[in-house]
C-alpha cells in the first residue's frame, strides 16, 4: 500500500478533527494519488481544453488535469461544462451506528460530502447542500465561490444524527424542491423499505436529474463479527432483539447482500449511480466515482 492510500484511509483521517482540513488532505491524497498510480480509465479530453498562458485567471486551472499531466490547462467552454451539485445527507439516528470503527457512518458520510463539496468547488462547479431525517430539514442553495465551502462545511459539522427518517418521503420533497437539472449526491444507510426509495429515486430522475447514491453502511453491517448471544437495538426505534450470532451470520450476510444487489440492479435499470461504501473503506474509490460521473455529463 502507498503513503497516498494510507492517508486516504479513515482511521488515519479521523486524526485530523477541523472539518476543512480533513476536507482538503482526502482530495489532495486523492489527486496526489491520481498522479503517481495512472488510473487507466481516466482519460482527459484535450480537446476541452487549452494550454494556460500569461494573463489567464489561475482560478481557471482545470487542478485535476494537472494532476494527470504535471501541466496546467484552461477549460475552454467552462460556462457550458459546470454541473449544479446537491449533497443531499441522511441524518437520522441509524447513521450514527459504528462498532470497533473510527468513523461511525454519519461521520463517514460527513468526510465524504466534505470533500466533494471542496472538489466541487475548486471545480468552479456550484453545489448546495440538503439534509433530512423523516422530512427535509435544511436547505442550502447551491454557489461556487469560495465562501460557499465554508458555508457547507459549516453546517456539516454542526449536524448531529438523530430521530426516525423516511427517505422516500425526503426524496419526494426534494424532487419538488428542485427546478433545474442537478447532480444530486446522497449519502445514506438506506436501512428502510427499499420499495419507496427506489420509486422516489426514479421520480428525481424522471424529473431529468442526475444521481449517485453512496450507500454507506458500517463494516459490522457488512461482514457480521459478532460472536455467541448477541443483543442489537434499532437506534430509531430502541427495539431490541437477541440473536445467536454464529447461527445467523450465514443468513445475515446472505439478506445484505441481496439488500445491496437490489439497488444495484435498480439503479443501473433507471439509470443511477450505485456506489457501495463501508466505514473501513478508502475515500477514493467515492471520490473517484464522483469524478468519473462529472467528466461524462460535462
Amino acid at each position: 500500500m502507498t503513503s497516498v492510500e494510507k492517508y486516504l484511509k479513515p482511521e488515519v483521517v479521523n486524526q485530523i478533527k477541523r472539518l476543512d482540513l480533513r476536507a482538503q488532505f482526502v482530495v489532495k491524497g486523492f489527486l496526489q494519488g491520481l498522479h503517481s498510480s495512472p488510473f487507466h480509465g481516466f482519460s482527459v479530453e484535450f480537446s476541452e481544453h487549452r494550454r494556460y498562458s500569461a494573463g489567464d485567471d489561475p482560478k481557471d486551472i482545470d487542478w485535476l488535469v494537472y494532476a494527470k499531466t504535471d501541466k496546467f490547462y484552461i477549460k475552454k467552454f467552462e460556462a457550458e461544462t459546470n454541473i449544479t451539485g446537491y449533497l443531499v445527507m441522511d441524518a437520522s439516528s441509524s447513521m450514527g451506528f459504528t462498532y470497533q470503527q473510527e468513523l461511525n457512518k454519519f461521520d463517514y458520510a460527513v468526510c465524504l460530502a466534505a470533500s466533494l463539496c471542496y472538489l466541487m468547488i475548486h471545480q468552479q462547479d456550484p453545489v448546495g447542500l440538503i439534509t433530512f431525517d423523516r422530512k427535509v430539514r435544511r436547505s442550502l442553495a447551491p454557489r461556487s465561490k469560495r465562501t460557499q465551502l465554508v458555508n457547507v462545511l459549516s453546517q456539516l459539522s454542526q449536524l448531529r444524527p438523530e430521530g426516525e427518517t423516511d427517505i422516500a418521503r425526503s426524496l419526494t420533497q426534494i424532487a419538488a424542491m428542485l427546478r433545474h437539472r442537478s447532480l444530486i449526491m446522497i449519502f445514506s444507510d438506506l436501512l428502510v423499505d427499499p420499495d419507496g426509495v427506489i420509486r422516489s429515486l426514479r421520480q428525481l430522475r424522471h424529473g431529468g436529474h442526475d444521481l449517485i447514491l453512496f450507500h454507506i453502511l458500517d463494516a459490522s453491517e457488512v461482514r457480521f463479527p459478532f460472536e455467541g448471544l448477541v443483543e442489537f437495538e434499532d437506534p430509531e426505534t430502541g427495539t431490541k432483539v437477541q440473536v445467536d450470532a454464529d447461527h445467523f451470520r450465514g443468513d445475515y450476510l446472505q439478506e445484505v447482500d441481496q439488500f445491496r444487489e437490489a439497488y444495484r440492479q435498480e439503479c443501473f435499470q433507471s439509470g443511477i449511480d450505485y456506489v457501495p461504501l463501508d466505514t473501513s473503506m478508502r475515500f477514493d474509490k467515492a471520490l473517484l466515482e464522483y469524478l468519473l460521473s462529472r467528466r461524462s455529463r460535462c
